[in-house]
């Protein structure tokens, strides 16, 4: 079968792809890039032993979706994220599939999300073993895998070549050719199931795009820690994942990016140009002096307020008696950038704050204005989901005078691209008032 007569059947079809605890799961990196080269979209599905063979970063790398790892694990919006799956999936491809995998699936044990995956959905199912030979050749992996074959699964029966065990026999993972060209045939002359993106699982990592290119956006991320003394210092939770998001989000899509950390935890996107600023203070230096020439600022630091008025150069003892702190506020960097920004003649960049408020955010909307800000994205700390540390996102974003918009939970890349097109289109908009006036 020609690349062409393969690729043709999978193209645009969600494919979900099941790995399972084998060594061979290495290999499910290689079945992913020929299944997106095929043009399919991928969810992968990880059992829980197959995590211990690849990591989830390199699937979501390849597929542009964090994997799929617990049965009772939901979407963004609060769906159940199997059940999107299996109702949105054209074929399921199991592979490496184990023994066990083969076994529970036989009995139709729902206990992990591969399997309940299986169970929920009507797609046509592929399944490529992979073992030592004589657990392949045993009689109740044969029951199982005849048990499989009764229920309509399409069976890619294992190689002879090398396994894990030293020895030669059958049980290797059938080549990756081999594999697509069993799925093609499973789905070829079926129409796209669910050919709505909105009802598939979502993508976390859209496809580079160039719509930056040529942008220069500084973005600040990570908290600040303000000195008591050379030892402790006065912060906050934040790690950094919210800016680092916006960062990397930004880079995928062509622009030039300038990242002020402060203190994070998260990743260093690689390609973007480094400015550590630990504190207010060098936080606001480091803003001001990248500001000019830039497009965008988008401010998702969370600073300080205040800090100690006088810090100690030497290590304050432990005296039983307490300790007393006079604080002062810090810089407002925000509001400051923003007077800079309306100064600038030429291009002027536009300015993104973030506040991170508690219960309610009532006061937002005024800190808009107040701060002259261009956009103003806000979130409760406190809601599950959308807090310091958390891989979600819940935002409400403000654009002074004009509108209000509350998003649903999502990751904070998708918060992220989605902030970066409304950047693009303000400059749009902003563009087209210069040009009527």
């Amino acid at each position: 079968m020609s690349d062409n007569a393969v690729g043709w059947p999978l193209q645009g079809r969600l494919v979900l792809l099941g790995v399972t605890g084998s060594i061979a799961a290495y290999k499910s990196a290689e079945l992913c890039r020929a299944l997106t080269g095929a043009g399919a979209d991928v969810q992968t599905l990880l059992s829980r032993s197959a995590s211990a063979f690849i990591g989830a970063l390199t699937l979501e790398t390849l597929t542009r979706r964090r994997p799929m790892t617990d049965p009772l694990e939901l979407l963004p919006d609060q769906r159940i994220a199997h059940i999107v799956a299996a109702d949105s999936a054209d074929a399921i491809l199991v592979a490496p599939a184990t023994a066990r995998w083969l076994a529970a699936m036989a009995a139709g044990l729902a206990d992990d999300v591969i399997t309940a995956t299986c169970l929920a959905s009507a797609a046509p199912v592929v399944v490529a073993p992979a073992m030592d030979g004589e657990i392949w050749h045993h009689q109740a992996t044969r029951a199982n895998v005849a048990k499989l074959r009764g229920f309509g699964y399409t069976i890619v029966e294992p190689e002879v070549g090398p396994l894990a065990s030293g020895q030669r026999g059958v049980g290797r993972l059938a080549d990756t050719s081999v594999i697509l060209a069993a799925l093609a045939a499973v789905v070829d002359g079926r129409p796209v199931r669910q050919p709505n993106p909105a009802e598939r699982p979502p993508v976390v990592m859209p496809l580079p795009t160039n719509d930056l290119s040529g942008w220069r956006v500084v973005v600040t991320a990570g908290g600040t820690a303000e000195a008591i003394d050379p030892v402790r210092y006065i912060g906050n939770r934040s790690t950094g994942k919210m800016g680092v998001a916006v960062a990397q989000a930004a880079l995928d899509r062509g622009a030039h990016v300038t990242l002020i950390a402060g203190m994070t935890s998260a990743p260093i996107p690689s390609g973007v140009d480094l400015i550590r600023a630990p504190s207010a203070a060098e936080m606001r230096d480091a803003v001001l002096a990248a500001l000019p020439g830039a497009d965008a600022l988008v401010m998702a630091a969370a600073v300080a307020d205040f800090r100690p008025k006088t810090q100690s150069q030497t290590k304050i003892a432990r005296d039983g008696s307490g300790l007393t702190l006079e604080l002062e506020p810090t810089q407002d960097i925000l509001a400051e950038a923003a007077t800079v920004a309306r100064a600038s003649t030429g291009n002027r960049p536009l300015i993104v704050g973030f506040a991170a408020e508690t219960g309610s955010l009532e006061r937002a909307p005024a800190k808009a204005e107040r701060k002259g800000v261009d956009l103003m994205v806000a979130n409760d700390v406190a809601m599950e989901g959308s807090g310091f540390g958390s891989e979600t996102n819940k935002v409400t974003v403000i654009e002074p005078g004009r509108s209000t918009e509350e998003w649903p939970q999502m990751s904070k890349r998708q918060v992220a691209d989605r902030l970066l097109d409304r950047l693009i289109a303000l400059r749009s908009a902003k563009g087209a008032e210069s040009a009527a006036r």
